[in-house]
């Protein structure tokens, strides 16, 4: 894999200082109004050449103008945040840029609904190297769960890769035959309530390190703290306030699952809110582990390619031990 325009590492961390003025200028050309493929051949006739020494092409501009590494970004859950690295450009501009593209202007952009993926963010898993899956970049031509490498997750292997109607398949007829169970029902109800109840707990800490914070911008106006020690502590609040927004809205999305009062789950699934589907999900499951196909190009998701950490219902919250369901595998 190429190494990024202007950076030395696949990390983003290395600026590569004889490539920042040619991404400077491709950045303010494009927002002077030039086209991309006006803009790129300027950029080629100022002598600057991708990193593996060709011209550059309008698609490979248009790649590079949308990645957000550029501007000291990275995209995590469709929000874009500091990664901490160098920025070629200033993220306004970075933003200024992604307006113009086609897609993000709905007077030339299709009317057309981004694809929904049903496992949501946090729930699943490479079953070869812990990472976080990630779906398909928007507008792309299969829609898909992957293992691949981002800045902020550089040591993701990149080998696993399913195809997103596949995997939510396989995994709606397990979680809809478990609900389908009268007895799971009951058990079903004290954990979300549990699950949001936690959830609740998580906004208080939120609410409170907010606090924590603002008493600790006091304390160094007043000179009870050093430069050192207030960015210190205020940096390690802004991590846990972010870590608990996370996390209680992962345990939120349970209060949209139906447990009661649907006849035929199997019909309701079929035209069900996305945030019910990834409620049962987060539900019923810890963890979901992908791991790869047994042959290239297969088409089929079973047990082999899917481990499934089932959560601690009812009694096995509190540490009684309880089988898992019929038929499930367990990580």
């Amino acid at each position: 894999m190429p190494r990024l325009f202007g950076f030395e590492d696949m990390q983003f961390r290395r600026v590569r200082e004889p490539e920042v003025p040619g991404a400077r200028l491709a950045a303010a050309l494009r927002l002077q109004g030039l086209s991309v493929a006006a803009l790129t051949r300027e950029v080629n006739a100022a002598g600057y050449r991708t990193t593996r020494g060709g011209p550059w092409h309008p698609a490979s501009m248009a790649t590079y103008l949308n990645n957000p590494a550029i501007a000291g970004l990275v995209e995590v859950d469709g929000e874009l945040v500091p990664s901490g690295g160098p920025a070629l450009i200033p993220p306004s501009d970075f933003l200024a840029i992604r307006a113009l593209r086609p897609s993000n202007n709905p007077d030339i952009a299709p009317k057309s609904e981004p694809r929904e993926y049903v496992v949501p963010p946090r729930l699943g898993f490479c079953g070869l190297c812990g990472a976080a899956l990630t779906t398909s970049p928007p507008g792309s031509a299969s829609a898909a769960y992957r293992c691949r490498k981002l800045p902020d997750n550089p040591t993701a292997c990149g080998k696993v890769r399913v195809k997103a109607e596949l995997l939510e398949t396989y995994l709606a007829e397990i979680a809809l035959a478990e609900l389908a169970k009268p007895a799971v029902k009951a058990v079903l109800i004290e954990s979300r309530d549990a699950m949001l109840a936690e959830a609740e707990q998580l906004r208080e800490d939120v609410t409170a390190a907010g606090t924590r914070q603002r008493e600790l911008g006091k304390q160094y106006a007043a000179g009870g703290l050093s430069m050192e020690a207030f960015r210190a502590a205020d940096q390690e609040l802004k991590r846990s306030i972010r870590d608990a927004k996370r996390q209680a809205s992962f345990r939120e999305r349970v209060r949209h699952v139906p447990i009661a009062g649907v006849p035929d789950l199997v019909r309701w699934w079929e035209h069900a809110p996305l945030k019910s589907k990834q409620g049962i999900l987060v539900l019923l499951f810890e963890k979901v582990a992908l791991y790869p196909a047994v042959a290239k190009g297969s088409r089929t998701v079973d047990a082999n390619r899917v481990g499934l950490t089932w959560r601690k219902w009812g009694e096995a919250a509190s540490g009684t031990a309880v089988a898992a369901p019929d038929g499930a595998t367990s990580d």
